[in-house]
């Protein structure tokens, strides 16, 4: 059975790559993009992207990390539209983990231009995403969500062990504190598109993950076409490893170090 499960999904991810349109495929140029919007996921807040927006601020970019409510996809869409609205100019989407579900949403926005994706879903359209990462191993982070009056948090031993496996162990608990309490029903909605398929994108996969798995992300890498760099990193490579997402988010917009 595990093995008919591990051809159907090699299978999908063929069938997805073949299917995906021309214009998805990475120009060897970029758009040359002035702005970059950070997107946060679960259990975590702007402040996790604090060592790469330093970077990226001192390369001569207009940087926003959005403080995502986590409350609802609804309420996190509306709050990355608002930051977007801010910003003139091409505009680079990042979204880690759990925002993937958002920037690939947003990012049909004319605006931007690129869309990175750091250890993150990255849903098609009205797809069932619970359901297709069942088809992959459940991480050791699981174990750890406790929820309480509809919204979950992670215990101080999952988030340190395995949310932020690779972190220093004082910056791990820091991270712990300042977590963001996550509607429990966040992960069941469903995008009303997937920019993937029409704008060039990059994928940063988490060798280390213990939250999603890295399987997973090889699979969503994949069916997007995506520019791939392999970390040899736990799920927070933005911070665990700023200058290397800072690398990748250069990249896609058209900039070098």
């Amino acid at each position: 059975m595990q093995l008919r499960k591990l051809t159907l999904i090699a299978i999908g991810a063929l069938l997805s790559a073949l299917s995906v349109p021309a214009a998805s495929a990475q120009s060897a140029n970029p758009v040359v993009a002035r702005n970059v919007v950070l997107v946060h996921g679960a259990w975590a807040d702007g402040s996790s992207w604090s060592e790469v927006t330093a970077r990226l601020q001192a390369a001569g970019l207009n940087v926003i990390a959005v403080q995502n409510p986590l409350t609802s996809l609804c309420d996190s869409l509306a709050a990355t539209r608002r930051a977007l609205a801010m910003l003139d100019g091409p505009t680079v989407l990042v979204g880690h983990s759990w925002a993937g579900t958002v920037v690939s949403e947003v990012g049909l926005d004319a605006k931007v231009t690129a869309l990175v994706y750091v250890a993150a879903r990255a849903p098609d359209t009205g797809e069932d995403f619970i359901a297709l990462s069942g088809q992959f191993p459940t991480m050791p982070v699981r174990a750890g969500v406790v929820e309480r009056d509809g919204f979950t948090t992670l215990t101080e031993d999952a988030f340190t062990k395995y949310f932020a496996n690779g972190v220093a162990h004082d910056k791990a608990e820091v991270l712990y504190a300042e977590q963001q309490p996550t509607a429990a029903s966040l992960f069941n909605g469903r995008t009303a598109g997937a920019a993937w398929h029409i704008k060039p994108s990059w994928y940063a996969v988490s060798k280390l993950d213990q939250t999603i798995s890295p399987d997973l992300e090889r699979f969503l890498a994949t069916r997007m076409q995506a520019t791939t760099v392999e970390l040899d990193a736990g799920h927070l490579s933005l911070v665990s490893h700023p200058r290397e997402i800072t690398s990748i988010i250069l990249a896609a917009a058209g900039r070098s170090e």
